[in-house]
């Protein structure tokens, strides 16, 4: 309990110093050769902060990006994951879930509690306040979660129900649910807002909706347990990793067919302790040239080359690293590394890790926003 009323106090003294903050930029170094396309040259940003959902504790880890150091820390509920920002920058969208935590795949562990499903739902984090405003209730288990470009739906992915649920932000009302195989998680939303995919874990497929119909439209195939989704800004192309198979999958998006596959080789990211890579999370920088991937057990955060296909630079991070976000500026990447209750932080233009931050308990999903005033 005292933990918590510090949490409380700690946040509302933290997000309050949003209303204080300069709008100056963070002094970063332009990036030199090709790298450069991908930093923006203003003399002057807003300021920012990354989210970090913890999933033991149950709680949200604030971080200036200004001083890259843990400013708040913000009680949620029960085993908060997927996380992702309203367009507007209002709001956060927090997954909740009530389910027990379950060990890797094949991994032998003693019985579970029932899950809890009054625990289960989407929380709705006030960014300018520091709190929940409300939880939106009406979804199992959910882990991941995008949100449509006009802000006014959630795409939800159910991983007890293997359902893909569309809900409506204003009422709360679950609006379709709609099966797309055993433990989806990835979830992202088209650049051009047409569509939402969706990963299945267990069925090792994408399953892609309309936005316009909320009905199924595609499936098909890609490597071996898909975590993530990724698109290359223009919507040109998505990347979807496997995580069993070190693979990525290319995909046409316009006529949503995959038309390669390529391996992450374990050789050029090998880990002294874990071994071969198990990509996760994937984003493309916003110059699509590159393509950042989270590798889990090998510990590290990978660029790859995408006219190559093949591992630029690696920074090795803390175990496991799981969610990656990157800055509006697309200058540093937060990766959030579960078992190692800490967060890195990537200066993609050197491609070295510039912090460690320690969170609370098991952080898991991280979003970058900017700083808002009441």
């Amino acid at each position: 309990m005292l933990k918590l009323i510090q949490g409380l106090s700690t946040a509302k003294m933290g997000l309050g110093l949003t209303r204080g903050l300069a709008t100056a930029g963070m002094g970063l170094a332009l990036c030199s050769g090709a790298h450069a396309q991908d930093a923006h040259h203003a003399t002057a940003r807003p300021p920012y902060y990354a989210y970090v959902t913890n999933e033991i504790s149950g709680d949200l880890s604030i971080i200036d990006g200004r001083t890259l150091k843990v400013v708040a820390t913000v009680p949620l509920g029960r085993r908060p994951r997927g996380i992702v920002a309203s367009p507007d920058g209002r709001y956060l969208y927090i997954a909740l879930s009530g389910s027990p935590i379950e060990g890797p795949p094949g991994k032998q562990r003693g019985p579970e509690p029932p899950p809890d499903k009054s625990a289960d739902g989407i929380g709705v984090f006030d960014i300018a306040s520091g709190s929940i405003s409300r939880v939106i209730r009406g979804v199992s288990d959910p882990e991941k979660l995008a949100v449509s470009h006009d802000g006014r739906r959630l795409y939800v992915a159910s991983e007890d129900t293997g359902n893909a649920v569309v809900m409506d932000v204003a009422s709360g009302r679950t609006l379709a649910s709609i099966p797309v195989g055993g433990e989806p998680e990835g979830v992202r939303v088209t650049p051009n807002g047409r569509f939402v995919y969706f990963t299945s874990e267990s069925a090792n497929r994408v399953s892609v909706v309309s936005t316009a119909t909320d009905q199924l439209v595609k499936q098909f195939g890609v490597g071996q347990r898909p975590r993530s989704i990724a698109f290359t800004p223009t919507g040109s192309t998505a990347y979807v990793p496997g995580e069993f198979d070190g693979s990525v999958t290319v995909v046409n998006a316009r006529t949503q067919t995959p038309i390669k596959t390529f391996y992450l080789k374990p050789s050029a990211i090998f880990h002294p302790l874990v071994g071969a890579a198990r990509p996760m999370d994937m984003l493309v920088s916003p110059s699509g040239r590159w393509l950042y991937v989270s590798t889990g057990r090998a510990g590290a955060v990978v660029e790859v080359n995408l006219k190559t296909d093949e591992i630029a630079r690696v920074a090795m991070t803390g175990i496991r690293p799981w969610t990656i976000a990157l800055t509006p500026d697309g200058r540093r990447l937060f990766a959030a590394n579960g078992p190692s209750n800490n967060v890195s932080v990537v200066d993609t233009a050197t491609f070295k890790i510039i912090a460690t931050i320690p969170c609370d308990q098991g952080p898991w999903g991280v979003a970058v926003a900017r700083a808002r005033r009441r």
